[in-house]
C-alpha cells in the first residue's frame, strides 16, 4: 500500500491547481496529493484507489460543480471510502449548502474560498481532519476479510459486529471461487465459518465479539481499575452521559457489551432529531457521539459484558463476565432495551438466517428486487420500511394494532402512505417461520377474522417491543414488575424511602435506589423513548453525578 491520499475535486482549474499545489507543500512528504476535475472524475479516482487497496484520508470537494455538485459527491464517496474525513469548498454566501452538508452526509469541516494564507485557513483544517482520520478504525484496519456463508447465524452475527461499529470489512461467500481460496490460505473448512483474516495474518475461526474487537481495533480493557464516572451502556442516553462527563473532568469509560449507538443506532433514518432537519442515518449519529466522547478523554471499552454491580462503602464496583471488574464513585446505568423475541414457531431456529432483529443493514443488498416483511408499529419499524422500500420490490409492513396512530410519529406514518410499494398489514401478526436452511414462508393471521395465510418470504425483520436486560442487578438495584429501573420519586412508597437508603434526603430525579447509582434512557421506568429525551437524560444525570460528589 503506498501513501494515504488526499483528493480535491474542482471544475475550476485554476483553484484545483491551488489546493493541490497547497496540500502538497505542506503534507506532500507523507500523502499522495490527487485531484479531479468532475465529481464524476473523482468517483472514479476513488473506485480505482479502492481497487488497487489504497488508504482515502482526506476529500475536498467544492460545492458548485455542474452534473453533480459537492454534497451529492461527497454522499457517494461515503460508499466507497466511508472513513475519509470530508470537507466541502464554499463560497460565503453558500450558507445553506454548508448548513445541508452537515445534515445530509455528515461533513467534517468547511473551507471557505479563498482561503489566502493557507497557514491559517487551509492547514489547520485539514490538519484536524487527518488527525481524527488516523484515529479512525480505517486507518488501523486496512482490510479485514470474513469468509462465510449467507444463511449461516453466526457468520451474520460476526458481519452485524463489525457493521455497527463501523469497522471496514470485505464479504467473501464459502460459495465463491476467492471464498475458498481464502479459506484454503488459512487452512479453514467450511465448517469453521465465519473464518475472519487481519492484515496481520491472524486467523480467527468463529470468533466471539471480544476476540473479534480484540483484532480489529476496539479498546476492550479499561486502562486502570478505578474512575470517577462508570457509564454502562452504549446508546445515545450512555453516550451523553460519557460526552458531558468527560468534557466536565469526570474520568469517564463506557462500557458497551456489543456496539455503541444502540437500537438507535441501527437506525436508518431519524428525521425528528433537533438540528437535523433533513435527518441523521442512527450509525452516523453514533460515530459522531463516539468521537465526541472520546475527543474529551472518555474511555470506550466494547465487547465487555457487565454481570454485577456491587455497593460498598464511596465505591460503586462493576463486575465483568471475565472475573474482572473495575469501580467508580458513581454509576450511570443506560443499558436501554432490547427487542422482544417474535415467539412465532420456528423463529428462534431462523434467527440469522431470514429472521432479524432491527434493521439489520448488512441485508440490504440481498434485499434488492426482494419481498420484505417487517413486523412492529413503532418508529423504528417504519423508518425500516422506508429504508428498505428503495431497493426491495415490496415491503408489507405487519402491524398487530389497528393503525399506526398510537404508536408511530404522524410525519412516518404520512411518508408510508407515499410509498407505493410498502403495504401496511394492521390486526396481523406472524404465527409460524418455516424454512430448511433459511426462511422460506410466513404465515400470518388476520386477528379480526382469524383467518391465515402463508407467503413465500426470504427477509423478515423484526420491532417489537422493549424488554430491559437488568436480571443481573436484581437483588441490588430496585427494579419494576417489567425489569424497568425506577427512579428518583417514583421509589418512594407512603414516602418512605427505598430499602436500604441511608442518606438524609430523597432520591434525585435520575436517582435509583442505590446512592450514586444513576439511570438514563430507555431502561428507566416512565422514561420518554426518544432519541432527545435519552441524551437529555445522559445529559442530566452527568449534573446529579457533580453533585452527588460534592456531597460526600
Amino acid at each position: 500500500m503506498g501513501k494515504p491520499v488526499l483528493l480535491s475535486v474542482d471544475d475550476d482549474p485554476g483553484v484545483s491547481r491551488a489546493v493541490a499545489r497547497d496540500l502538497r507543500r505542506r503534507y506532500g512528504e507523507h500523502f499522495r496529493v490527487l485531484r479531479a476535475s468532475s465529481a464524476a472524475e473523482g468517483l472514479e479516482t476513488l473506485r480505482e484507489l479502492k481497487l488497487r487497496g489504497d488508504a482515502v484520508a482526506v476529500l475536498l470537494a467544492d460545492y458548485r460543480m455542474p452534473q453533480m455538485n459537492g454534497i451529492d459527491f461527497l454522499e457517494q464517496a461515503m460508499d466507497v471510502f466511508p472513513r475519509a474525513r470530508r470537507a466541502l469548498l464554499t463560497a460565503y454566501a453558500d450558507t445553506d449548502a454548508a448548513i445541508q452538508a452537515i445534515n445530509v452526509v455528515d461533513v467534517d469541516q468547511y473551507l471557505l474560498k479563498p482561503w489566502e494564507p493557507p497557514e491559517e485557513k487551509l492547514y489547520p483544517v485539514v490538519d484536524s481532519m487527518i488527525k481524527a482520520w488516523k484515529s479512525s478504525r480505517d486507518a488501523a484496519v486496512d482490510d479485514v476479510r470474513v469468509v462465510g456463508h449467507h444463511w449461516s447465524a453466526r457468520s451474520y452475527k460476526t458481519r452485524d459486529f463489525l457493521a455497527r461499529n463501523a469497522v471496514p470489512y470485505r464479504w467473501f461467500s464459502v460459495e465463491e471461487p476467492e471464498g475458498q481460496r481464502l479459506l484454503a490460505a488459512a487452512e479453514a473448512s467450511p465448517e469453521e465459518v465465519p473464518v475472519v483474516l487481519c492484515p496481520d495474518g491472524t486467523v480467527l475461526r468463529a470468533p466471539t465479539d471480544a476476540e473479534l474487537a480484540a483484532v480489529v481495533g476496539l479498546n476492550v480493557e479499561p486502562a486502570t481499575d478505578f474512575y470517577d464516572l462508570v457509564v454502562i451502556g452504549g446508546g445515545p442516553a450512555g453516550l451523553g452521559a460519557a460526552v458531558y462527563g468527560a468534557s466536565e473532568g469526570l474520568r469517564t469509560v463506557l462500557v458497551e457489551r456489543r456496539a455503541t449507538g444502540g437500537q438507535a443506532g441501527q437506525s436508518s433514518r431519524i428525521e425528528n432529531y433537533l438540528g437535523f432537519p433533513d435527518g441523521v442515518s442512527g450509525a452516523q449519529l453514533a460515530d459522531r457521539a463516539r468521537r465526541q466522547a472520546t475527543k474529551f478523554g472518555a474511555e470506550l471499552v466494547t465487547a465487555r459484558d457487565v454481570v454485577a454491580l456491587e455497593a460498598t462503602g464511596s465505591s460503586r464496583t462493576v463486575h465483568f463476565d471475565d472475573g474482572r471488574s473495575i469501580a467508580a464513585h458513581a454509576v450511570v446505568l443506560a443499558t436501554g432495551v432490547s427487542y422482544r423475541g417474535l415467539g412465532a414457531a420456528g423463529a428462534p431456529e431462523l434467527t440469522g438466517r431470514g429472521v432479524y432483529y432491527g434493521s439489520a443493514t448488512t441485508e440490504a443488498a440481498e434485499c434488492a428486487g426482494q419481498d420484505v416483511f417487517i413486523v412492529g408499529g413503532a418508529n423504528s419499524a417504519g423508518q425500516a420500511a422506508v429504508f428498505f422500500a428503495r431497493t426491495a420490490r415490496s415491503v408489507q409492513l405487519l402491524v398487530r394494532g389497528p393503525s399506526l396512530a398510537a404508536s408511530m410519529s404522524q410525519y412516518l406514518i404520512e411518508q408510508i402512505a407515499a410509498i407505493p410499494n410498502v403495504v401496511v398489514r394492521t390486526c396481523t401478526s406472524v404465527v409460524a417461520a418455516s424454512g430448511t436452511d433459511h426462511l422460506e414462508q410466513l404465515t400470518l393471521r388476520d386477528s379480526v377474522t382469524g383467518a391465515e395465510e402463508s407467503l413465500p418470504a426470504t427477509h423478515l425483520f423484526v420491532f417489537i417491543g422493549a424488554a430491559p436486560r437488568t436480571d443481573w442487578l436484581d437483588g441490588v438495584v430496585a427494579r419494576d414488575e417489567h425489569g424497568f429501573l425506577p427512579t428518583g420519586p417514583a421509589l418512594l412508597v407512603d414516602g418512605r424511602r427505598p430499602d436500604g437508603w441511608e442518606l438524609d434526603r430523597d432520591p434525585w430525579f435520575l436517582e435509583s435506589s442505590v446512592p450514586g447509582v444513576f439511570v438514563a434512557g430507555d431502561v428507566r421506568a416512565a422514561s420518554v423513548k426518544r432519541v432527545a429525551s435519552a441524551v437529555g437524560e445522559g445529559a442530566m444525570a452527568v449534573t446529579l453525578v457533580h453533585r452527588y460528589l460534592e456531597e460526600r
